[in-house]
This record gives C-alpha cells, sequence and structure tokens, in this order.
C-alpha cells in the first residue's frame, strides 16, 4: 500500500504564491511519474502539472509560467510553487503518483488527499 500526503493549502490574496508538498510513504513501491490535479466546485478534476521520472515537466495551458512543478526523489515527494495566483485556480489540489508495487501487477496510481487552495480578489 502506498500513501500520498499533501500539505501547503491555504487562503491567499490574487497575485500572491503559495507552495504545495506531498510526501509518498510506503513499502516495496516504486514511483514513476508524479503529478498535480485541481477541482474547482461543480468542475471536473483536471491535471495541473506532471513531471515525469526523468524530471520533464508539463504543464496546462492556465497555469504555464506561473506555477513550477519539481520533485525530490530522495525524499519521495512533489512540490507545486504556484505564483501569480488567480481567483480562477481556486479548488481543490490533489497529489498523484503512478508506479509499482507487489501487492498488484502492471502500473498503478496512487492519489493524495487533497488540500484546499483558496485564491481571493
Amino acid at each position: 500500500q502506498v500513501m500520498l500526503v499533501e500539505s501547503g493549502g491555504g487562503l491567499v490574496q490574487a497575485g500572491g504564491s503559495l507552495r504545495l508538498s506531498c510526501v509518498a510513504s510506503g513499502t516495496n513501491f516504486r514511483i514513476n511519474d508524479m503529478r498535480w490535479y485541481r477541482q474547482a466546485p461543480g468542475k471536473q478534476r483536471v491535471q495541473v502539472a506532471l513531471i515525469t521520472n526523468g524530471g520533464t515537466a508539463i504543464y496546462a495551458d492556465s497555469v504555464k509560467g506561473r506555477f513550477t512543478i519539481s520533485r525530490d526523489n530522495v525524499k519521495n515527494m512533489v512540490y507545486l510553487q504556484m505564483n501569480s495566483l488567480k481567483p480562477e485556480d481556486t479548488g481543490v489540489y490533489y497529489c498523484n503518483a503512478d508506479g509499482f508495487h507487489p501487492s498488484a501487477p502492471g502500473l498503478l496510481y496512487w492519489w493524495g488527499q487533497g488540500t484546499q487552495v483558496t485564491v481571493s480578489s
């Protein structure tokens, strides 16, 4: 079993910054790619950023140039630095990772519990 725990959400004013963190824990797991998703009230969950196991980052057009995804493989952590925040960035942000675990065959996907980000105007 693998658990992802997120932190760093909060309330900020438009134009402010916030840094989200996510740590993976468990035994006998190997993580490949890591992602951040967000879900605004009444909206579908959408991918915001992805970082591959090789360090290549991909961003949604809505956040490109403002958000930066990074990872620390030694600490089993992924981060999302969010700058120049806008009210439309408001939502629950979820950490996601894919990888392998002996409990099941093939590529597996794990999710964090989500952390609330609210950007006021």
